[in-house]
């Protein structure tokens, strides 16, 4: 491998530090997941479902009205900046709720914390500082980033429960988002040249062209109904695994982590027949039907230990799977010119999801009990099911972005045409007032970058 087909060090240092960050972010939103439930109903009001529901997705709420505005603003007023600042209100809500005494002021601290979002403006600034040829491995990082703190959440949080109770866990959030702050100014370089991305970032003027296209609308659904029916069934299902179980909630680790390798394991051969066999649209279809049966599972055996076992990992294969390939799908769907405006709808949708599955699963649970929540979510299944069923098989593309030389002064068109030209190549977006060539290429086609290379160094 040449030295430029390899990320610099500069560009793998900043990467995997702005991962972390967005890592522990995340780790600070999920390690409650297993356990809040449990521990709001000993609060004042508690003991309500629908207050529990709504501390859990108050936060998508709130990021999903910050995560545009952040991401846009570091454009203005600095990308660390906006880090710095977000971090900041994500540490106080932290504290807040650290601090509270009862369910509402959790719900204002959890608020808080969702409108540190610092998502959109992490990845401008790893657009900044990486290369057009090394940009889809350095997202693909954080991507994994995420992966990996979601199924260390669902163990550590059980655990850390146990050594310092929600009340410290929400401080030692807390405390990493503030340290995150140094690793930012001190770890990661200051871009020498900072601009807008259309790969990364959303663009107003195209969000037009997104919200009307259908496909990725049925994607931007998609990722709803997935996380609304995951914060739902956090609602309940610690309450029936300790009530079936006879284990306490510091315990439920045990069961969490044999069923987050099986799930893992059990997700890489579906990522390997969709991404390479081209099998996308079979898969999706696939793990939505799982969804679904998890769900009527979680319905019929919520009063069963070894049920709850074996919905819990039937749900996590196939959301293990969903979290992996729709990224990729958007993706392929979108007009390269408009992926991070597609990409930053497709968020929003999950951080939506993520308030109503919340809200909807607590109310639903304090009205009609458990059984209603997974009605609930085995609806958004099947609507989602009929969706993916209509939907066109994305195409078996993958994106090649290449810088354009400095000063470029050449004919924009006549190089998106010749460069759509070479074989292979089924969307050419030249770019330059940022610098950047796209294209989508067959990858069934043999792509050779020389060809064209030489036409856009001329």
């Amino acid at each position: 491998m040449s030295q430029s087909e390899r990320m610099s060090s500069v560009e793998l240092r900043s990467t995997l530090s702005l991962a972390s960050i967005y890592g522990l972010r995340m780790l600070g939103m999920f390690l409650i997941l297993p356990i809040f439930a449990i521990y709001a109903e000993t609060l004042p009001t508690g003991h309500d479902h629908f207050y529990i529901g709504l501390a859990l997705g108050a936060y998508g709420l709130t990021q999903a009205l910050f995560q545009l505005p952040f991401g846009m603003a570091s454009d203005r007023l600095g990308r660390k900046n906006m880090i710095y600042i977000g971090l900041l209100i994500f540490a106080i809500g932290s504290f807040v709720a650290a601090s509270a005494d009862d369910i509402h002021m959790i719900i204002i601290g959890r608020a808080i914390q969702g409108a540190g979002a610092v998502s959109a403006a992490v990845t401008a600034l790893v657009a900044d500082l990486t290369r057009e040829e090394h940009r889809t491995k350095a997202m693909a990082m954080i991507g994994g980033s995420i992966g990996i703190t979601f199924a260390l959440s669902l163990i550590l949080g059980p655990t850390l429960n146990q050594w310092i109770g929600v009340p410290g866990i929400f401080i030692l959030t807390g405390v990493l988002a503030l340290l995150a702050i140094l690793d930012v100014k001190y770890l990661v370089p200051d871009p020498q040249v900072s601009r807008f991305h259309s790969d990364t970032q959303a663009a107003p003027a195209r969000l037009g062209t997104v919200l009307q296209n259908t496909q990725l609308l049925r994607l931007n659904f998609g990722i709803f109904a997935l996380h609304a029916s995951h914060m739902a069934m956090f609602v309940v299902v610690p309450f029936a695994l300790k009530q079936t179980s006879g284990l306490n909630e510091g315990d439920h680790w045990m069961i969490y982590l044999p069923i987050m390798l099986v799930s893992m394991i059990m997700m890489v051969p579906a990522i390997i027949i969709g991404e390479k066999k081209a099998r996308l649209k079979q898969v999706f279809i696939l793990s939505v039907a799982v969804m679904l049966a998890s769900e009527v599972a979680f319905g019929l055996m919520i009063s069963s230990f070894w049920g709850i076992v074996a919905a819990l990992t039937v749900f996590f294969i196939a959301f293990n799977v969903l979290e992996a390939i729709m990224p990729s799908t958007i993706s392929k769907q979108a007009p390269a010119a408009a992926k991070g405006t597609a990409i930053g709808v497709f968020n929003t949708a999950q951080s939506l999801g993520i308030f109503v599955g919340g809200v909807s699963g607590g109310w639903l649970s304090s009205q009609y009990g458990y059984a209603a929540v997974f009605i609930f979510c085995g609806i958004l299944m099947l609507l989602w099911l009929v969706s993916v069923m209509t939907m066109q098989a994305p195409a078996a593309v993958r994106s090649r972005m290449y810088h354009l030389p400095d000063g470029y002064a050449g004919d924009t068109a006549q190089l998106s045409r010749q460069l759509a030209a070479l074989p292979g190549v089924r969307e050419s977006v030249v770019l330059p007032t940022e610098g950047m060539v796209i294209l989508k290429v067959d990858m069934q086609a043999s792509w050779d970058d020389s060809a064209a290379l030489q036409l856009i160094r001329g």
